[in-house]
């Protein structure tokens, strides 16, 4: 079935406007009309009467007047009449019966009479609806004796709609071309805006695009050049905790952070930023529409178990890299103990081989003899190597205990301790302690190092994404310490930093849930 097109459509709708509003005037019109018709009728009569009553042969002859028979009285009634150009004119006398008309069948029949002064209103005449004056008639003495009556016909509602109809035959004629040639160029105008769509095509597109939005994993939020929110996928809602009914709302109103309001308000790619307890990773990309910019569509997805992942990866790549550098060092110990087997020194080999072993053993137990989770203890053996070889030293406090968790407990714990650690290693002067203290239902970790320490003022700051000293978060820097607050917090704990005499620390809770 072919589909009416959107000009037909409003041509349609502008005639049935028009034809409306025309018969709203046309009503208009004939009220008006008649209420007109009924003023100056009056008016008119009115005035025929009073000149009627006043004429002196009506006043001597009224009296002794007699129905149907003639006297002089005939001709002033037709006179009148003829001069105020009324329908009929007539004469009664004091009980209203009339005894003269310029219509025969009104002789006999009963009108009202005023003693108190003229009226002039609508009436019910033999003929039928009329407008009439009533005036009465005083002889010398001021006595009533009788009353003069002037009337015109009030025309029906037909006669006044011929009438009018010329004007209204032309006023929808005019309109009907003026609304068809209005329709036309307005359909035209709003097919260019809508690219040449119909309606119906608009509707279908916009029901495409709302199921789309709906069935987006990724969270999608659509920007006017203002930071208002012109659309925004349920997707989007949920992952930042933004409320439903945000169309039209600024960047501002949202209530987002700092660090996710920039990212929305500028072009960037392949963003990380925290919301609440989610990674999320945003593109935020112009809209450019005829050389100018309309706005700005950002799409983000939820990173956090991929985070996760490449945390668990980042302890195996740190182990691995651990394994090289021993192998490395393994080699350079093989080469001194080939030498000092071919130098025939096997006392120095045995002593030789005996510290080698009893090193290993005192950094093996000594993370082991506390640590008894075993994702946990790899990471601090491959820690202290890695420290090593940069010429610092880690000590893990005698006082501390960790029993074994496994599964998303123990990979949050390498989450926030390796970070910690690695943040400690870089500041410090050559010394890093780790303090691990835990009850029934939390876990307390402190690093301490004695590098330089951080400012009072940026103690709340080293916790946002993108702070670093050593560049942004778009370097590869600023993550690592906002994913530790990620991570505590997610278990139910924080994440603080502080100064111990020459030691900076770093204290992280943890809770089990």
């Amino acid at each position: 079935m072919r589909r009416t097109t959107l000009a037909a459509q409003l041509l349609r709708l502008q005639l049935l406007i028009v034809v409306v509003v025309l018969v709203a005037i046309g009503g208009l019109s004939l009220a008006q009309s008649s209420a007109a018709f009924q003023r100056d009728a009056g008016r008119r009569a009115q005035s025929a009467a009073e000149t009627l009553a006043a004429n002196p042969v009506v006043r001597q002859l009224l009296p002794s007047a007699q129905p149907r028979i003639r006297t002089g009285l005939q001709s002033a009634v037709e006179s009148v009449r003829a001069v105020s150009g009324l329908d009929y004119a007539q004469l009664a006398d004091v009980d209203g019966s009339v005894i003269l008309s310029t219509v025969p069948e009104q002789v006999g029949s009963t009108t009202r009479t005023e003693s108190g002064g003229s009226w002039v209103g609508l009436t019910d005449t033999t003929s039928g609806k009329a407008v009439e004056a009533t005036v009465p008639v005083l002889d010398d003495s001021g006595t009533l004796i009788g009353a003069a009556v002037v009337g015109d016909r009030y025309p029906s509602a037909l006669d006044r709609f011929l009438q009018a109809a010329p004007n209204l035959i032309v006023y929808l004629a005019v309109a009907s071309v003026l609304g068809g040639v209005g329709s036309v160029l307005l359909a035209r105008r709003v097919k260019r805006q809508t690219l040449g769509m119909e309606a119906s095509e608009i509707l279908d597109l916009v029901g495409q695009r709302e199921a789309m939005l709906r069935g987006l994993k990724e969270g999608v939020i659509a920007l006017d050049p203002a930071g208002r929110v012109l659309l925004m996928s349920e997707s989007a809602h949920e992952l930042l905790h933004i409320e439903y009914g945000s169309k039209g709302r600024t960047v501002d109103e949202l209530g987002v952070t700092d660090r996710l309001r920039e990212v929305l308000l500028r072009t960037v790619d392949d963003e990380i930023v925290l919301v609440g307890d989610r990674v999320l990773v945003l593109n935020t990309v112009p809209i450019v529409s005829k050389g100018k910019a309309v706005g700005t569509v950002t799409t983000f997805r939820d990173r956090t178990e991929l985070t996760d992942v490449e945390e668990e990866l980042g302890v195996t790549k740190t182990s691995s890299t651990a394994l090289r550098e021993h192998i490395h060092e393994f080699d350079n110990q093989l080469h001194t103990i080939s030498g000092l087997v071919q130098l025939q020194e096997y006392d120095e080999v045995v002593q030789y081989v005996d510290g080698l072993t009893a090193r290993r053993e005192e950094v093996t137990s000594a993370v082991t003899d506390t640590v008894s989770d075993v994702g946990v203890a790899a990471l601090l053996i491959a820690k202290i190597g890695a420290a090593a070889h940069r010429s610092v030293s880690i000590e893990i406090d005698e006082n501390s205990r960790l029993r074994s968790h496994g599964g998303d407990v123990s990979r949050d714990l390498c989450t926030v301790l390796g970070n910690l650690v690695d943040n400690a290693v870089l500041a410090s002067s050559g010394r890093v302690r780790i303090s691990l203290v835990e009850d029934e239902d939390s876990l307390e970790i402190r690093v301490l190092d004695n590098g330089t320490g951080v400012p009072e003022a940026d103690a709340e700051k080293i916790f946002e994404q993108g702070w670093s000293s050593r560049g942004s978060a778009n370097t590869g820097h600023g993550f690592g310490l906002a994913l530790v607050r990620l991570v505590c917090r997610r278990r139910g704990g924080d994440v603080s930093v502080g100064s111990d005499g020459e030691w900076t620390v770093f204290t992280a809770v943890l809770r089990e849930k």
